[in-house]
């Protein structure tokens, strides 16, 4: 009997992305029957156009370069331009270790047959545009979902 694995992908930042779809692409190389269900900040996951970034602010775990964390006041982080510099920071190191882009990752996935459902709820209530997002997404509600969550073997909240 095939295993199954459930994520609910809750995140829209850059460094926010990476769980749902390396998880996904590694279960279901595993041979897990796996789904994402995309809802809220996450639904950004499934645009055609990614421009995610990643924001130290509020995130007390991210390793600062330099040892900025040390010596860097925190309220520093919410200047203009911080963001845009860790976004550009981070692309750089995931680059130079050979870590694989989001758009490798999420083709990895669906190559890999990894089921994205886009939470319609949200997709309503942000009035987005369907055609902003990439192809073979599904659109269907929590309780879609939960039929598939209920019985899989694994079930993550990211």
């Amino acid at each position: 009997m095939e295993k199954k694995l459930a994520i609910i992908a809750t995140k829209g930042s850059l460094d926010w992305a990476y769980p749902p779809f390396i998880l996904a692409s590694t279960a279901a190389a595993l041979g897990y029957e796996t789904q994402i269900f995309f809802t809220f900040y996450g639904l950004q996951l499934l645009k055609k156009k990614l421009a995610l970034e990643v924001t130290p602010l509020g995130n007390p775990g991210m390793p600062m370069p330099l040892g900025m964390d040390k010596w860097f006041p925190v309220l520093g982080l919410a200047l203009p331009g911080m963001q845009a510099m860790m976004t550009s920071m981070m692309k750089s190191k995931m680059k130079a270790k050979g870590v694989a882009s989001l758009e490798e990752l999420r083709s990895l996935c669906l190559e890999a047959e990894v089921k994205m459902i886009a939470c319609q709820m949200t997709v309503d209530l942000f009035d987005m545009n369907r055609s902003h997002f990439i192809d073979d997404v599904e659109y269907a509600g929590a309780a879609a979902f939960f039929e598939f969550a209920g019985e899989s073997d694994i079930c993550l909240y990211i």
